[in-house]
């Protein structure tokens, strides 16, 4: 659970190596955080993903409420839930039940 602050150091590491983080990376990191408890910090990395113009998947989202269900923010998770059609994206299984977790 303690490694999300060398997650958070990679990535800003990654300009300097000249590699550009995607989707891929920010679901590795919100991912790590969450799983660090640092809800927070999950949800501002899933907003600089879209500052930074990288599209949000279906699995950020997942990664993004499962972070805010380990520690009860339940009503961030059911936004979230809420605003992924805006998204085109769809919830699946693992959405709906983290989203149902954090209640």
């Amino acid at each position: 659970g303690g490694q999300w602050q060398l997650a958070l150091g990679l990535l800003s590491l990654m300009p300097h190596a000249r590699a550009l983080p995607d989707e891929i990376t920010y679901n590795a990191i919100i991912s790590a955080c969450g799983r660090g408890g640092k809800w927070q910090v999950a949800l501002d990395l899933f907003s600089s993903m879209f500052d930074a113009g990288i599209i949000a998947d279906g699995i950020t989202y997942n990664a993004a409420i499962s972070a805010c269900e380990r520690v009860g923010q339940w009503q961030l998770a059911l936004n979230l839930l809420s605003s992924m059609p805006d998204a085109e994206l769809s919830p699946n299984e693992i959405t709906y039940n983290a989203a149902i977790s954090a209640c």
